[in-house]
């Protein structure tokens, strides 16, 4: 695949929040299942520049947000089309978000956090070079929910 990054317009976040589902236990990635996130998604002044949706070939195939808790960490949220999951497709994808962010923000550290459950995001962050440094509890999604903080240093 050939990925392009460009900052995500207001009508992307909309066709993402709106189409974009989820099945099973995936759903709670679903971007109205959390008000909060969902307000943020969709609201052109809190994405500001740390928003992207990934193209192949013009047709959105995924987004990713980065943003700086300090000078030499990217924290990063992704989501990849529900139809593309679970294909095989998530190391190059996530391998092409790393590099992008690399070359744009240069940081020393890669972090992210995931839901505990998803054991496969999981499998694929480790498989990368993330590595888990904690894990603890959130309100999110109308429930509180555990998370596993993961952690990558970056050849910069």
């Amino acid at each position: 695949m050939y990925y392009t990054f460009q900052s995500m317009t207001q009508e992307q976040a909309e066709v993402i929040a709106e189409t974009w589902r989820y099945q099973g236990d995936y759903s709670f990635y679903d971007m109205d299942a959390d008000v909060e996130d969902l307000e943020e998604f969709l609201d052109p002044e809190k994405r500001q520049d740390s928003y992207f949706v990934v193209l192949d070939r013009n047709e959105i195939i995924g987004f990713y947000s980065f943003q700086r808790p300090d000078s030499a960490t990217v924290e990063l949220g992704l989501g990849m089309k529900p139809e593309l999951t679970g294909q095989g497709a998530g190391a190059e994808f996530l391998i092409a978000g790393l590099q992008f962010a690399e070359a744009k923000y240069h940081p020393k550290h890669f972090a992210l956090s995931v839901a505990a459950f998803n054991k496969r995001a999981i499998r694929l962050y480790e498989k990368i070079g993330f590595k888990k440094t904690e894990s603890f509890v959130q309100a999110t999604n109308g429930g509180q929910y555990e998370f596993v903080k993961m952690a990558m240093k970056t050849d910069g």
